[in-house]
């Protein structure tokens, strides 16, 4: 079962695209959408990350932080993000530890769910539906932005 709105978000750190270390920590102040989506350049996960590439804009002009994160690695990461021109970090979670403690381990993949971290680290949003194409502005829509 996913974590609950309300629920403190779980720390964690990974290695990004560009195999710099994220932790959750340094987006402080900041909301984050972090979405868990199951593999690099799979038809439903690409449309996904194409609907945040596509929206980025509205998102950083906001001062919202997007992470994807599946358990690939950083070279199936920087391919995925080249091939589609992708604006913000993947996070390779290998040992799936981010996708444990968040509660989305689909045995050997991430479910896809996203979660909508406050500025204050607690969870204000949870979609465990996500319709991929327009899941961007759905999450943009919920948070009036």
């Amino acid at each position: 079962m996913p974590l609950s709105v309300g629920d403190t978000a779980p720390a964690f750190t990974a290695k990004d695209t560009n195999g710099n270390t994220v932790s959750l920590s340094d987006f402080a102040g900041k909301a984050v959408v972090l979405y868990f989506y199951p593999k690099d350049d799979t038809p439903g996960c690409t449309k996904e990350a194409c609907s945040f590439r596509d929206n980025y804009s509205q998102y950083q002009g906001k001062d919202i932080v997007v992470l994807g994160v599946s358990i690939d690695d950083e070279a199936s990461h920087q391919q995925f993000t080249e091939k589609f021109n992708l604006p913000f970090p993947l996070l390779a979670d290998v040992n799936g530890a981010i996708t444990k403690a968040y509660d989305v381990d689909g045995g050997g993949y991430a479910k896809r769910v996203t979660y909508v971290i406050g500025s204050n680290g607690t969870i204000s949003n949870v979609y465990t539906t996500v319709k991929t194409d327009t899941h961007a502005t759905d999450i943009l829509a919920d948070l009036g932005v």
